[in-house]
């Protein structure tokens, strides 16, 4: 009989990217893997998670909790989130306790949300503890807030202090202290995590791709020159930055295109950056895709431009090259982890100013539409790259240390 795993998900839902297709991937790996996988989850999700299960029956049992309809209701509010998730988090190991004494597993693994800075109490279930993979500890540069909207500012700098105090935290020193083992999804969250902590730490993404969703051959662009963006449209995500750069790309070829799909609060902004730049007509915007439409765009784009500034996973890059087509990023958090210089172009962003990245954009941009034989050369590696970052593989690395939880020191169990 295989590992009994007790799998927290608060987001899992079929078809979805983002969390939702996070905490379901996970779920779908590990019980590939052989392990009997219990995941909780939230109440929300049981509609879609059941619609599979009548079709496709799997070998993964699921547990449903949610707080009450009138808690429901007060989440809208600002800054309630945190704290709905937080009573979630409780009634969640209520939960799996209850099941635990039925079902006796051997580990317990912390899915979604992947956020360091919010804490889960099942390792007081006194088995191995995963905690992970969790990202948010990735900070944008000082010198790409001076181009974003001043309520931005502020939110970068109150997201930075929510960074700091965690390590003052009282409810994450027991996540972490608890935990058995700490998979953070890049070197600058692995960095926040508090030193005494770092022994159990590991660098691994918290996402992957199917290999049935990668592509056998290497993308067909459309006769039209298109580039892609796909993501919510946040100033966070970089979108401003390729706004930028198309007056210099289309000085150089004056029929590009670019595409975006996604929705939005900083939607009115970028759409009045891109009227000032007098680029308006040389833009799509469409605010919602199906997920199993994606496949298309994908293919019929000449390269996918993700220039986020603080992005822990990054699936959307991780589509764009299962598609075929090259990813041009920055290398600042999981996009600067997923893509190499084999399959996409990386614009060092750390240490140059926003200028000097936006003129990088337009060259790269440049480069992918007028010289196509570097860009057949680098889709046609884009398989290779994103092979090496299956569901199965990721599962496979994380539990790889699971020897090792069943010997961790007691004495880490000490806030």
């Amino acid at each position: 009989m295989g590992m009994k795993l007790v799998l927290s998900a608060y987001a899992c839902e079929p078809g979805k990217g983002s969390e939702p297709g996070v905490g379901w991937n996970w779920a779908l790996a590990l019980a590939r893997r052989g392990y009997n996988v219990h995941v909780i989850t939230r109440s929300n999700n049981r509609s879609s998670i059941e619609s599979v299960l009548n079709a496709r029956p799997l070998t993964i049992q699921f547990s449903y909790y949610d707080l009450p309809s009138w808690a429901r209701k007060w989440k809208q509010l600002p800054g309630a989130l945190y704290f709905y998730y937080l009573f979630w988090q409780v009634g969640a190991y209520r939960l799996a306790a209850r099941l635990h004494s039925k079902e006796n597993f051997d580990c317990v693994h912390h899915v979604t949300f992947a956020s360091y800075r919010q804490p889960s109490f099942m390792g007081n279930l006194g088995i191995p503890f995963i905690f992970g993979p969790v990202g948010g500890g990735e900070t944008m540069p000082a010198q790409f807030r001076k181009g974003i909207p001043i309520a931005s500012r502020v939110a970068e700098a109150f997201r930075d202090l929510a960074n700091v105090l965690v390590a003052w935290d009282p409810l994450m020193r027991f996540t972490f202290s608890r935990a058995h083992l700490i998979a953070c999804t890049s070197p600058e969250t692995l960095a926040r995590i508090p030193g005494r902590f770092h022994e159990k730490c590991i660098v691994q993404p918290a996402i992957g791709i199917d290999i049935s969703e990668v592509a056998s051959t290497a993308s067909t662009p459309s006769q039209q020159a298109q580039f892609l963006f796909i993501g919510r449209l946040l100033y966070w995500k970089g979108l401003h930055l390729i706004l930028r750069a198309l007056p210099t790309v289309l000085r150089s070829i004056p029929n590009v295109k670019l595409k975006v799909i996604g929705a939005g609060a900083d939607r009115r902004w970028l759409t009045a950056i891109a009227g000032r730049a007098g680029i308006a007509e040389s833009v799509e915007w469409v605010s919602e895709r199906r997920h199993d439409e994606m496949w298309q765009e994908y293919r019929g784009s000449l390269a996918f431009v993700f220039p986020s500034l603080h992005d822990s996973g990054g699936m959307v890059v991780l589509e764009a090259l299962a598609a075929g087509i090259p990813v041009i990023c920055l290398n600042l958090g999981g996009p600067g982890l997923i893509v190499t210089s084999s399959c996409g172009v990386v614009i060092e962003a750390r240490e140059s100013s926003e200028e000097s990245v936006v003129a990088a954009l337009a060259s790269a941009m440049i480069l992918l539409a007028t010289d196509a034989n570097r860009r057949a050369q680098l889709s046609a590696n884009t398989t290779e790259r994103v092979r090496e970052m299956t569901w199965d593989l990721a599962a496979e690395s994380l539990f790889s240390h699971f020897p090792k939880l069943s010997t961790s020191s007691r004495k880490s169990n000490k806030v």
